[in-house]
């Protein structure tokens, strides 16, 4: 069995599709298909069931996959110890991010660079979701994630507070405040992703709402955010909810972004890492991304 066999099996399994693990692996998909069956033949069983329209795992490869993560991340963490004790140039980090993290971005890699030289940062955008599985499969050494989660083998790291705008069409009344209170919200339909897709925000919205004494009026499911912001900017009047700093960076005269009025809505942001690889590099970046913050953003 070698490593690579694995690594090809793990990121098949996760896409369920031999052409997209082909693109995720930058290899043709004819590679990735013969060493995942050489892989079932040294086991001695099917790990999927191939047809023409599905690739679904079978039993064996349901079973095999968390054995085969395992297996992955005890790899990353014997390079990492090798990596660390020869403190050689020229390594890498490879950070899952997204792009609702804003102007933070910049601060931290740059925070980072000024403590880390030799490090380079690979910065790979992700869903959530699909981020906390590459670091358990050990395809990313760190990754951001908003408000709690829990993973087993994974651990957040705290490092800011992401405070939250409301977003109301530009023609709006309130487009013309300086700051919004929720419950001048009320009457408008809210738009927000499914609770699936991001369930800490969503909470903390919902829940905002109702300690603001009324039920949001539910609107349309919000996908691409773009896409969101431009039918609340044309559309009959809506309402949603951006990180100030992604809002910052985006340019747009069909919306206002609102901060809220007293305490305002705010989600912790972290770092999730494998918890036995917690190296002195990791270390270096959850410091600098705790001092790129905003002074009202950081974790007291």
């Amino acid at each position: 069995m070698e490593l690579r066999q694995v690594r090809y099996f793990v990121v098949v399994a996760e896409e369920l599709h031999f052409g997209r693990a082909a693109e995720r692996l930058h290899i043709v998909q004819s590679a990735v298909s013969q060493q995942v069956r050489r892989l079932e033949r040294e086991l001695g069983t099917e790990l999927f069931d191939r047809s023409p329209r599905h690739v679904r795992l079978t039993g064996a490869g349901a079973r095999f996959l968390p054995a085969a993560r395992e297996l992955l991340a005890a790899e990353e963490r014997a390079r990492a110890c090798i990596t660390e004790f020869t403190g050689r140039a020229g390594r890498t980090l490879r950070l899952g991010t997204s792009a609702g993290l804003g102007a933070h971005l910049d601060r931290l890699l740059d925070a980072f660079a000024a403590t880390a030289p030799d490090v380079t940062v690979e910065l790979v955008s992700v869903p959530a979701r699909q981020r906390t599985e590459m670091v358990a499969a050990g395809e990313l050494d760190a990754a951001f994630v908003r408000g709690g989660m829990q993973t087993p083998g994974l651990e957040v790291l705290p490092v800011w507070h992401d405070p939250l705008v409301a977003v109301v069409p530009a023609a709006h009344p309130l487009a013309a405040s300086p700051d919004v209170a929720l419950a001048q919200l009320a009457d408008l339909p809210l738009r927000l992703p499914p609770r699936r897709d991001i369930p800490a925000l969503v909470d903390l919205v919902v829940t905002a709402c109702h300690d603001a004494g009324f039920e949001p009026v539910p609107g349309p499911p919000s996908r691409a955010l773009q896409d969101t912001l431009a039918a609340i900017g044309t559309g009959k009047p809506m309402w949603t909810v951006a990180y100030a700093a992604h809002a910052d960076q985006l340019r747009t005269t069909r919306v206002a972004f609102l901060p809220f009025s007293g305490p305002g809505l705010r989600l912790p942001t972290g770092l999730a890492v494998r918890s036995e690889a917690v190296s002195p590099t990791l270390s270096l970046l959850v410091e600098a991304c705790r001092a790129a913050a905003p002074g009202d953003d950081r974790l007291s």
